[in-house]
């Protein structure tokens, strides 16, 4: 009978203004659908557009309890708790928007691989594989499938003579590959904000980015 007192009682009105205030401040942030990812409580909201919270581990909805307890894990980083924002979340939607702004530049499958250069596909697979082993070749797995990030290519199909000094210490420290490839094409501050795989091709400013790379696959090694 207490049990059920305690999971029925999320519907009286102050559980329920709790629910709808978390829910519509996780909605503002951009972060509700990140909830889930992060191991957390989700919510959805019925017909009439009523907050329904439940409970990952259980399915069920939640009690009056556990929500006061996400509450206040939600609120609890930050000096002021009113207007904390959680941050495990705020990393997960920047994750989630890297990764999509990634998606948009050119990839390969193996199949598109072995067409440049004029292999089988199985042949090329083997390949790539081998390559990506020893660290010579950046391999971004997405959705059960295997992307081939072009940049790093030539025009016949091979890693970039250039870009084998950046990408062996950054995949030996297996670093995450989507990581790796964002490291590599976007603007980074260790180099005053030149994209790595670009700089690299300039001969002047080569040392400068094996060493950002270095230096940050270290990193990487120390957080493991």
């Amino acid at each position: 009978m207490h049990e059920h007192a305690a999971a029925a009682s999320v519907d009286d009105p102050e559980s329920q203004a709790r629910g709808e205030a978390l829910a519509a401040w996780l909605e503002g942030l951009g972060l509700a659908e990140h909830l889930g990812e992060a191991g957390l409580p989700t919510f959805e909201r019925d017909a009439a557009g009523v907050v329904r919270w439940r409970d990952p581990a259980t399915g069920q909805p939640m009690s009056a309890e556990q929500l006061a307890a996400l509450d206040h894990l939600l609120h609890a980083e930050g000096e002021d708790p009113q207007h904390a924002v959680p941050l495990a979340l705020v990393q997960l939607r920047r994750q989630a928007q890297v990764r999509a702004a990634l998606l948009t530049q050119p990839c390969l499958d193996y199949a598109g691989l072995a067409a440049i250069r004029g292999a089988s596909e199985n042949a090329t697979r083997f390949a790539v594989h081998k390559a990506a082993q020893r660290g010579g070749l950046l391999l971004v797995p997405h959705d059960g499938a295997t992307l081939i990030p072009a940049f790093q290519l030539t025009d016949d199909g091979e890693l970039r003579p250039e870009l084998g000094p950046l990408l062996e210490p950054l995949l030996s420290a297996r670093m995450d590959p989507w990581r790796v490839w964002a490291w590599l094409t976007q603007p980074a501050g260790l180099l005053g904000g030149a994209v790595p795989h670009e700089a690299v091709r300039d001969p002047e400013e080569a040392p400068l980015v094996r060493h950002a790379a270095v230096r940050l696959a270290e990193r990487v090694t120390a957080e493991a």
